[in-house]
């Protein structure tokens, strides 16, 4: 039993390895794209400058949902993260693409984070946007791009959070991209979460009060989100339970 617990593990471990090494077919997803608006370019040269100062042990990287860590989120922040030396590196309207050039131009230079949480890749999934497994591509390349330049940093990758009130084709595709990208796990360096049911009702809707626009988080929302990583972050941080 032990030996056959073991082969299984060790092919879960090649399986994650590969994905993360097989170079996923060119589209949008995954080229590397800065936007040009003033608000998005001075956010990204803030966070250039901050991880030029070192001393990060913990980052969040994403769209607008991670970057409202600063607005509704923010007292929830302070509460689990104000003394963890964390990092937002979250920036509102941010596809995969947009995420993957920040990696690549300074975002996490000069630092090497015990842990990043990784929730990106909703923008990416509009009408007009990518397929589920593009949305996939793109965040696998981003965790490749960060385990590259950051060796020793443990990834926590996050199942999409769900969107819109009830069940719903843009909320099937993020599922379906999340599900893929779960297999990139390998329970050493890179790790995933879906906590996507601690938003949602026994019938699978999402309440005003978590989600008052069915995609962006209240405090409460946060509060929960923040819960529901908690025993993660710790062994992820080596952190004393």
């Amino acid at each position: 039993m032990k030996r056959r617990t073991f082969m299984v593990w060790i092919g879960l471990a090649f399986l994650s390895t590969a994905l993360l090494a097989e170079p996923p077919t060119k589209h949008t997803a995954v080229t590397p794209t800065p936007r040009e608006q003033e608000g998005w370019v001075k956010r990204h040269e803030s966070f250039n400058a901050r991880a030029k100062q070192g001393d990060a042990d913990l980052i969040f990287i994403g769209d607008s949902i991670t970057q409202a860590w600063e607005d509704p989120g923010k007292e929830v922040w302070k509460k689990y993260y104000g003394h963890r030396k964390a990092m937002n590196l979250g920036i509102s309207g941010d596809r995969t693409q947009h995420v993957l050039w920040r990696l690549q131009h300074g975002n996490v230079d000069g630092i090497s984070p015990k842990a990043a949480v990784l929730m990106i890749g909703t923008n990416n999934s509009g009408g007009d946007g990518n397929t589920a497994e593009e949305i996939a591509d793109g965040i696998a390349a981003m965790v490749k791009e960060l385990r590259t330049r950051s060796p020793g940093t443990k990834v926590l990758i996050l199942g999409i959070f769900p969107r819109g009130e009830k069940p719903n084709p843009q909320r099937e595709k993020n599922a379906k991209a999340s599900e893929i990208v779960s297999k990139l796990a390998d329970g050493k360096m890179v790790h995933y979460m879906d906590i996507g049911i601690h938003f949602l009702t026994p019938e699978q809707t999402l309440a005003k009060e978590i989600m008052p626009d069915f995609l962006h988080l209240s405090p409460r929302g946060y509060e929960i989100w923040a819960i529901a990583i908690e025993g993660k972050l710790r062994e992820l941080l080596g952190e004393k339970p």
